[in-house]
């Protein structure tokens, strides 16, 4: 399974022993070797015991968590295993389009097994062919269109696989700043990092940056180079690279790059992560080691990220050495959406003793961060949902109710009620009350028109639609703790931002 193993001999497992075992046995019975290539150490108890052995990845992880600097050799038969691959195509959303073969989860699933056997045999002997993605997009807040691939069912099933796998080496290896698209973690235990680390470090200055483009631009060749660090087994990096160079199909033509990696493949947030862990993570924790002689605090979520300071010149110098950085391995900062600026408990203060405005604002994870006092007038980070996710939201809202204009009103209910909740659910953070408010009354004004188009003759006056709104619409609530108590249970004494 790894590089480096000690060769021995063959250890004797002992065969039956004598029944009559207080009296000397006229003749034992002999020991058998292990069948060859069988690791020297068994893997579970000869007799049942209530402590389970590990299982096989469990014991990958913890092989990688005794040596950082192991590769991996044998890796292949832990994804064509077919209860893995089972596991794989189980978790696949079962009303996802459909890609360039035109399967649906439904339609693979017809004759499960005999697929999976089939697509484990040809992972084993290496006629697996990744097929290219469709293109497809999808509205971005700011009226743009992000473009997502939509991978074939059978690329799902072993991108999925192959995360597993993965997963067990690099969770062992990525940094605690880093939160996107990891198990365990998410966006607000994000959120949460950032919050807490703003205010009980000495903060000033805050690098708001966005790297252009960057799924777009992902150099191959790096990729591959990073992988290789802990996956020495060719046949699990020739998947990754049939991945990259399958290309997009679009209006029927077929397009390949050095560059790039599809968002929308479940393989694709891992690679962004393995990218930026060599390329940003480690960097900046050897930085903050050695260079920085005050505070400095970061939080990354795949490729959006915010780094704290607590003195200017250092930030000013990691962002020209962070520009320098990125471009030896094909990545660049934006030039209109990275900013450094002062932020923190004494900004205002600052600002106000300048004769300025309030300190400046910045966007992270669709909040909007800003500096506030607590009622006791302690300094805190106000978090409120950003104005243009606010109004994407409702601009699908009223186009959705259009649609569905003559649904009756139970149905156009459940389908608000779900928008609500969704939104309270992510944005019902402490201190953002107001803005959940206005979003259900908003989403209530929308219906209320929306109803009131369905006929020219009758009139629903608002106590009436006050009843359905009551009815329908969950009330507005914080549904989130507060920052610091939700990390204190999440981190258990560990730090979030090692």
């Amino acid at each position: 399974m790894m590089d480096g193993r000690r060769k021995s001999d063959s250890p004797v497992v002992p065969g039956k022993p004598p029944n009559k075992a207080g009296q000397p046995a006229a003749e034992a019975v002999e020991g058998r070797g292990l069948a060859k290539g069988n690791p020297p150490e068994r893997n579970a108890p000869r007799t049942q015991s209530r402590t389970s052995a590990p299982s096989a990845l469990e014991r990958v992880r913890q092989a990688a968590e005794k040596d950082r600097r192991q590769r991996f050799t044998t890796l292949l038969h832990h994804v064509y295993d077919i209860a893995r691959l089972r596991k794989a195509y189980l978790a696949l959303k079962r009303d996802a389009a459909a890609g360039v073969d035109g399967l649906t989860w439904r339609q693979y699933g017809e004759e499960l097994e005999a697929n999976l056997r089939s697509l484990s045999e040809r992972l084993k002997r290496g006629a697996y062919r990744a097929k290219p993605v469709r293109r497809a997009y999808i509205p971005k807040a700011d009226g743009r269109q992000r473009p997502l691939g939509v991978p074939a069912l059978e690329d799902k099933i072993v991108q999925r696989a192959v995360v597993e796998v993965l997963n067990a080496i690099y969770e062992t290896d990525f940094l605690g700043l880093s939160y996107g698209s990891r198990p365990g973690r998410s966006q607000h235990q994000a959120l949460d990092a950032l919050d807490v680390g703003i205010r009980a470090r000495k903060v000033n200055w805050v690098l708001d940056a966005d790297i252009r483009s960057f799924f777009d631009t992902l150099d191959h060749g790096w990729l591959v180079r990073f992988v290789e660090h802990r996956v020495a087994d060719r046949r699990v990096v020739r998947l990754i690279q049939k991945w990259l160079a399958a290309g997009v199909l679009e209006d029927g033509k077929r397009t390949r790059s050095e560059v790039g990696t599809v968002q929308g493949g479940s393989v694709s947030p891992l690679l962004a992560n393995i990218y930026l862990h060599y390329a940003f993570d480690l960097w900046v924790r050897r930085w903050r080691r050695k260079l920085a002689h005050g505070d400095v605090i970061a939080v990354r979520f795949v490729d959006d990220f915010v780094v704290g300071f607590e003195h200017r010149d250092e930030a000013e110098r990691f962002l020209a050495e962070l520009r320098e950085r990125f471009a030896r391995f094909g990545l660049e900062l934006h030039p209109d959406k990275t900013r450094l600026i002062e932020f923190g408990r004494w900004a205002e203060a600052k600002c106000r003793r300048r004769g300025g405005g309030k300190p400046e604002t910045f966007n992270f994870l669709g909040f909007t961060h800003s500096c506030a006092k607590t009622r006791k007038g302690r300094f805190t980070v106000l978090r409120q949902t950003m104005r243009k996710r606010w109004q994407a939201k409702l601009k699908e809202v009223k186009t959705e109710l259009r649609r569905r204009l003559h649904d009756s009103i139970p149905e156009q209910g459940a389908y608000l009620r779900a928008v609500v909740r969704g939104h309270v659910n992510y944005y019902g953070v402490p201190m953002n009350g107001p803005a959940l408010g206005a979003f259900r009354k908003a989403v209530g004004w929308l219906w209320h028109r929306a109803l009131m188009r369905r006929s020219q003759k009758h009139h629903l006056p608002w106590h009436r639609m006050t009843r359905f709104i009551d009815r329908w619409l969950p009330p507005a609530h914080i549904c989130h703790p507060y920052p610091s108590a939700r990390l204190r249970v999440a981190t258990q004494g560990k730090s979030r931002m090692r």
